[in-house]
């Protein structure tokens, strides 16, 4: 597993509300975002909450972000979050890694 993923997984930002490693997170997928280009534009004027879709994500782009995603954090999407609102939003993309680094994907 990547030295990153070990490190944000024993952080566990969602069960014992470390907002550092959530943050961690976060940027992360902002960079990820930034880097790729599946926006229309750059993450920088979005909120966590905003419409990726919306700000020009599409399927295809999606595909590529959850790949990105994969390899920067070390994990595998499960089937069950192959699915639109899994990356409808930082905060829904954050949610998503932080539960597959902790276990909890999908539970």
């Amino acid at each position: 597993m990547a030295q990153h993923a070990l490190r944000v997984s024993e952080d566990a930002p969602h069960q014992d509300g470390d907002g550092a490693a959530a943050s961690s997170i976060t940027q992360d997928i902002r960079s990820i975002l930034a880097e790729s280009g599946v926006l229309a534009a750059g993450p920088e004027g979005l909120s966590d909450e905003d419409d990726l879709y919306a700000a020009g994500l599409t399927s295809h782009g999606s595909v590529n972000l959850m790949l990105a995603l994969e390899e920067r954090f070390d994990v595998e999407f499960p089937e069950q979050l192959l699915r639109r609102r899994t990356f409808e939003s930082i905060a829904a993309i954050r949610d998503a890694v932080s539960g597959l680094l902790n276990g909890t994907a999908g539970a």
